[in-house]
Formats: C-alpha cells, sequence, structure tokens
C-alpha cells in the first residue's frame, strides 16, 4: 500500500557520548520494537548557512506561511492531474521528481546544491522558492483556463445535441430532402409528445388550411419526444403554429442551411481536437510541474527541520533529522518512542498546554512534541 504521509523529526544529540550514528541506532532500535514494517530513514540536511538567531526566529514564522503556501500549490497540481487522469484515455503515469518516485524521493532526499547552495542565507533560498513556486501557480491558473474554455465551449454544443428534442439543435437530425422552402411552400419542424404521436397524425392537417396532405414524416425519437415534419403554404405558417401551440404541439424554429451544417460539423471536429490536444499537453505539463514543485515543497520542509532544531537545541546545529511513515494505529507509540530518545528533563515542558511558553516553536503540527516534528501529507 503506497504510504500518504509522512512525519520529518529531528532528535537532538544530547550528552557527552551522543553522536548521530548512536542515536540513529537507538532510533530503529526502539522503532523497531513497535512494528518491523514501519519505514525508517535518515533525512539528510546539510549545514545550511545559518546567520543570526533572530533571523532564524523571524524566518521561522515565514516558514509555516511558506509551507503552506508551496504545500497547497503541490495539492493543487496533484487534484488536477487526477481530475486529467479521470477523462483521459491515456495510461496514468507515477508522479516522480526527475524520474525518481514520490516516495523514494523523501525517503532518499538529497539537498540541491546546483539550485540552492548551501551558502546562499537561508532567507533567500526560500524567497526563491516561493517565487518559482507562484509563478507555477500562475502558469498553472493559465493552463487550465484556456483547457476549461474550449472543454466548456465543447461542453455546451454537445448539450445542445444530446438534450431533449425541445431544446436540442436540430441541425444533425434534418436532411435536405427532408424540407421544403419555396415561394409559397414551407416545411415545419414539431415536437411532438412521445404519447401524443397518434393525435398528430390525426389532426396536423385541419390545424390550418393549406396544409399539404399526408406530408407528415417523424424525423427522430427520444424519450419524451418525436420530431415531425409538415409541409404547408407560407402564407398560413403563423396560423399553424398557433393552432399546433394551442393543442400542445412545439413548432421549432427551424431554417435549414447546409453551409451553416457543415460549419458546425467543423466547428465541432476543430473543439473537439482542441480539447484533446490541451488536455494531453496540460496533463504533461502537470506530471513535469508536480515534480517540480514536489521538490521545492521537501527542500521548505528540509529548512524548516534544520531552523527549528537550531532554536530548539541551540547552536552548533548538532541534531539527527529522520523522516518516518507510521501507520495511523502506530502513531501514537511513534511518537512516544521519539519523546524518549528526547531529554527527558524537558519533555514535560513540551507537552500540549495553552500556557505553554514554546508554542511558537511547534513547526506548525497541531500537536506540540519535544523535538522537531513537521507532517508531510501526500494527499490533499
Amino acid at each position: 500500500m503506497a504510504v500518504s504521509k509522512y512525519i520529518l523529526v529531528s532528535l537532538p544529540l544530547r550528552g557527552s557520548t551522543a553522536s548521530s550514528s548512536s542515536t540513529w541506532e537507538n532510533l530503529q532500535r526502539d522503532i523497531s520494537k513497535i512494528a518491523f514494517d514501519i519505514p525508517t530513514y535518515k533525512f539528510h540536511i546539510p549545514d545550511l548557512r545559518v546567520g543570526t538567531l533572530d533571523s532564524l526566529l523571524a524566518l521561522s514564522d515565514d516558514l509555516t506561511k511558506a509551507n503552506s503556501v508551496v504545500e497547497g500549490v503541490t495539492h493543487k497540481v496533484k487534484r488536477q492531474i487526477d481530475e486529467l487522469e479521470r477523462v483521459a484515455i491515456a495510461d496514468s503515469s507515477a508522479l516522480a521528481v526527475d524520474g525518481v518516485p514520490i516516495d523514494s524521493y523523501v525517503t532518499r532526499f538529497s539537498w540541491d546544491e546546483a539550485k540552492y547552495p548551501t551558502m546562499t542565507p537561508l532567507r533567500e533560498v526560500v524567497d526563491a522558492i516561493q517565487d518559482s513556486v507562484a509563478k507555477l501557480e500562475d502558469d498553472l491558473k493559465v493552463r487550465v483556463a484556456e483547457y476549461s474554455n474550449v472543454k466548456t465551449q465543447l461542453s455546451t454544443i454537445l448539450r445542445k445535441q444530446n438534450g431533449s428534442m425541445a431544446v436540442r439543435d436540430l441541425s444533425d437530425l434534418v436532411k435536405a430532402d427532408d424540407v421544403v422552402n419555396t415561394e409559397h411552400l414551407v416545411t415545419l419542424l414539431v415536437v411532438v409528445s412521445k404519447y401524443s404521436q397518434k393525435d398528430w397524425l390525426s389532426h396536423y392537417e385541419t390545424l390550418s388550411s393549406f396544409v399539404v396532405p399526408r406530408s407528415s414524416k417523424k424525423l427522430s425519437e427520444d424519450n419524451e419526444y418525436a420530431l415531425y415534419t409538415v409541409t404547408l403554404f407560407r402564407k398560413v405558417a403563423d396560423t399553424f403554429k398557433t393552432s399546433a401551440r394551442e393543442k400542445g404541439f412545439q413548432v421549432r424554429d427551424f431554417e435549414f442551411d447546409p453551409e451553416d451544417q457543415t460549419q458546425r460539423k467543423e466547428d465541432l471536429d476543430h473543439l473537439q481536437h482542441d480539447q484533446e490536444m490541451l488536455q494531453s499537453t496540460l496533463l504533461q505539463w502537470c506530471y513535469a510541474s508536480y515534480g517540480e514543485v514536489f521538490s521545492s515543497w521537501m527542500h521548505i520542509c528540509a529548512i524548516r527541520v534544520f531552523t527549528e532544531s537550531i532554536l530548539r537545541y541551540g547552536l552548533p546545529p548538532q541534531f539527527l533529522a529522520a523522516v518516518l511513515a507510521p501507520s495511523a494505529k502506530n502513531e501514537k507509540r511513534v511518537r512516544t518512542t521519539l519523546e524518549n530518545l528526547c531529554d527527558g528533563r524537558n519533555s514535560a515542558f513540551w507537552k500540549s498546554d495553552e500556557d505553554s511558553g514554546m508554542m511558537g516553536l511547534a513547526g506548525g503540527d497541531a500537536d506540540v512534541h519535544p523535538y522537531v516534528s513537521i507532517t508531510v501529507n501526500l494527499s490533499s
């Protein structure tokens, strides 16, 4: 079963004998006691440029907001992919970052030094990520709007073609030899209730004078109505329409135009082609953009873990970052284990409490823990 939620944590390296390797061994040992199949990996964060504690504190507040925005765009692209895949003919592709499946990218995260040099101030890195994600979101809006516009136009045409006989477009139901249109004669199209057809055939010749006998022919029928023609003298057309309406028969306004029918068919074909092309292009773009925005989100998460760890545990940076994927039933026990691996002297201070003075360093999660904890939900 695919993992839909990860927990990024950092544990302090306490005591003179504590090291990253020993803390990692303790973490693996204690987590395996809960369940042998809980995914647990190191979360590799390089030595980023620290700056001052004041700058980190200010950045911490902004990181929570930045995370919310980038995460939101990530889920927005994912929802667009899901929507397109429901109507796409092609097989769906696995989500990935530069060819690496999302699960593997999270559990084997590696900082992109070429894109975000570690010597760059963290504020500049965060601003660069937000700028690129904002541009991606704007591009998504433009592409979706273009696709939606064509889709709406096509849906409107198809709805007219497939709707009730009383309201739908009739051009595809009528052929040239179905109508008479001369100086003196005209053919009308009449919508008759499915259950009133006998009544129509018995009385249409009497609805006005100058109706051509036996001129009515059924062209089509749906679940509610039937479409009939009737030919009469042009001069009595208005009288016939009035009498037909009084009898419950609807005369549709229609003028047969072969050139117009050809143009409608060409427009429909063109819109169908445009929709297929835009759908395919948008889906390909979303796959590529999801990888880009997801990578941006994970780099924001890495900066959050790094920043919160320093604010929690102090300088120089001494912490072990890890990524875990416990099941819902095991998460509470995993968190208890993580608390036990922290310095017990401060654990009580980090319990959820309205009076806790450290609620601001909770890393954006609803619960407060004695270790840094950031949740990554892959599903929106």
